[in-house]
């Protein structure tokens, strides 16, 4: 197989192996849930196809869903997050150029465009996340609260994990 594909399946695994057995046991404060997993969705390479991209992040979202028996909500906010990424990754990563970056990450792309991006589509995330679990917008200050505080705390936590396991030409 392709080492790029080698080289994903690996993130994969250690991104899924980080949140079921350290991450889905921390909850900073009672607003903050770290949610590291969903990196493996925006690491992907940009020249991921549409369905695919879909299917793998529905599939990374139920997996989490059903390790951590939940109801089906990381399912729909990966979804949703992946079509987002479909739309808008080529814009925020490459400024429109057509370039495909096999690893998205701070290293590859340029850095202040590649946090953003993060806290974007992690925000987005974290908004679909917890609206689902709180029932909708009844208590939007706290769904609020739980989004700001929890992107703020994954986006750091992404880049520990890029500087710590990525190389600068390619990454883990």
């Amino acid at each position: 197989m392709n080492k790029l594909i080698w080289r994903n399946i690996r993130r994969f695994v250690l991104l899924m192996l980080l949140q079921l057995l350290v991450f889905n046991n921390v909850y900073l404060g009672g607003y903050t849930m770290p949610m590291l997993y969903v990196l493996f969705i925006l690491m992907l390479p940009t020249d991921t196809g549409r369905i695919p991209m879909l299917l793998i992040a529905f599939g990374t979202g139920l997996l989490v869903d059903v390790a951590s028996n939940m109801l089906g909500f990381h399912a729909l906010a990966c979804t949703v997050v992946a079509m987002l990424r479909i739309l808008f990754a080529d814009r925020i990563l490459t400024r429109g150029e057509p370039v495909v970056i096999e690893t998205p990450s701070y290293h590859s792309v340029t850095p202040q465009y590649f946090v953003g991006y993060l806290m974007l589509m992690l925000a987005v995330f974290y908004l679909v996340f917890f609206t689902v679990e709180l029932f909708g917008f009844r208590h939007f200050g706290g769904v609020l609260l739980c989004t700001v505080s929890s992107t703020l705390a994954t986006t750091l936590l992404a880049l520990l994990y890029q500087f710590v396991f990525l190389k600068k030409e390619n990454g883990l």
